[in-house]
């Protein structure tokens, strides 16, 4: 598939987006695109910072419309921002507001353009938590790919192959984000998914969102999310299926949300600059499967992954073991792994060895100090733990590690400083070390 068209969207009558306005049909969503692509300023490109989904995807086609590329940066912070028009001069605000103003048009759909595969369509940028923002480029044809193999993982974890079935999504994450354009704007737009406009953070908005929907219902959500779900006791409707990223998920936490919600939990691995590439049923696979076209070659502080949709390998900056039977496991992160005397350990599994401690529901362990000499000086960490004493935590901590890598200091807070994808920027951690 080079190009978006009508027929991809499935008939022009069916529901597409569920929003506090009601459903919107394909041909709606296309009709209003129309209207909001002939009210674009003439540009490349445009930041697409609308906050309600809805807008974000309708801006999203209109700028397909108008061959604009969208670009996402990490944050809506004005520093970001301003760093991300310097890169691109020229771009444009693309934002709830606009689309608002530009709604009352109500024109017939055009139809969409023969997008080439290897045009650039949108612009992903890191985070920026270990430096200046870095621009991730993508193709057209490598969206289309990499969607159709994440709808067809889907389809096979609520072990539906019927493609006039549709799943319906709600993503407690932001469409800005690489996952949340994946799953929330791709999907419903190429591979044959409803989406609800919400994005709820509260475990009871995101039962009140999921009852809006029909079934098949898809939650696509993060490690954070899932444990307050678990934790706040609250009954959801029948789950098709339960997809996690953006960070490592512990396989007891994926087993209690089987059990709980009777469904089927997959999670997702991959990263802004090379999209979902991998992906496992958590509470039984301890490996990553990786899709049908991947190719991973380790190497001693990252890997190189190739892939047909890719213009050309990518390196990603994580530490892969490949198993004889095609699987992989995740070693870390290069940026992850830590030597303190002469040892070397991961920190995601230094922080998955503190949550295991009862009584502590979040934590990260992290490096608060630069490397010297290649080596870590000391580790820190934030946890939250109702009830406990900072010595008790360390306490249960003590047979968990080597003493080395026991955190020092340990600080008890009420919350991390989480952004809205559930990750921990570094300022922010170092700004709650502080207080």
């Amino acid at each position: 598939m080079s190009a978006l068209s009508p027929a991809s969207l499935r008939a022009e009558g069916e529901p597409l987006v569920f929003s506090a306005v009601g459903r919107w049909p394909a041909g709606q969503l296309l009709s209003r695109a129309s209207s909001l692509a002939d009210a674009l300023p003439n540009a490349t490109a445009a930041l697409n910072l609308c906050e309600r989904r809805e807008n974000f995807l309708l801006g999203f086609v209109a700028l397909l419309m108008r061959g604009q590329t969208c670009l996402m940066p990490p944050s809506r912070a004005p520093a970001v921002v301003a760093e991300v028009f310097q890169a691109h001069p020229g771009a444009y605000v693309l934002d709830d507001l606009m689309i608002d103003q530009c709604r009352a048009g109500s024109g017939v759909a055009r139809g969409f353009p023969d997008i080439p595969p290897d045009r650039v369509v949108v612009v992903g940028y890191t985070s920026g938590s270990t430096g200046r923002p870095k621009a991730n480029p993508k193709t057209w044809g490598s969206l289309v790919a990499s969607t159709r193999l994440n709808s067809g993982r889907l389809r096979e974890a609520f072990e539906v192959e019927n493609e006039d079935v549709v799943p319906w999504i709600v993503a407690t994450v932001p469409p800005q984000h690489m996952y949340g354009m994946e799953l929330s704007v791709l999907m419903p737009l190429l591979g044959g998914a409803g989406i609800h406009g919400a994005h709820p953070l509260y475990p009871a908005d995101v039962a009140a969102a999921l009852e809006d929907l029909p079934a098949p219902r898809v939650l696509v959500t993060t490690p954070v999310h899932l444990r307050a779900l678990l934790e706040s006791g609250i009954e959801l409707p029948k789950l098709g299926a339960v997809v996690s990223a953006t960070a490592p998920l512990a396989q007891d936490v994926a087993e209690a949300v089987e059990q709980r919600f009777h469904t089927t939990l997959v999670e997702f691995f991959g990263s802004t600059e090379t999209c979902v590439i991998a992906s496992r049923r958590t509470a039984v696979e301890p490996n990553w499967r990786p899709y049908p076209g991947v190719t991973l070659q380790p190497q001693e502080q990252d890997t190189l992954v190739g892939a047909p949709w890719f213009p050309e390998d990518i390196l990603l900056q994580d530490v892969l073991e490949l198993r004889d039977d095609g699987s992989f496991v995740v070693r870390g992160r290069n940026a992850d792994m830590v030597e303190v005397g002469g040892k070397r350990a991961s920190l995601v599994d230094l922080t998955r060895r503190l949550l295991s401690v009862p009584g502590v529901s979040d934590a990260v362990v992290f490096q608060p100090c630069a490397r010297a000499g290649g080596q870590v000086q000391r580790l820190a960490a934030l946890a939250v733990a109702d009830g406990l004493t900072e010595a008790q935590v360390l306490a249960g901590l003590a047979g968990e590690m080597d003493p080395v890598f026991l955190p020092r200091p340990l600080v008890l807070v009420s919350r991390l400083p989480r952004n809205e994808v559930g990750k921990l920027p570094r300022d922010k951690l170092i700004a709650a070390l502080k207080r």
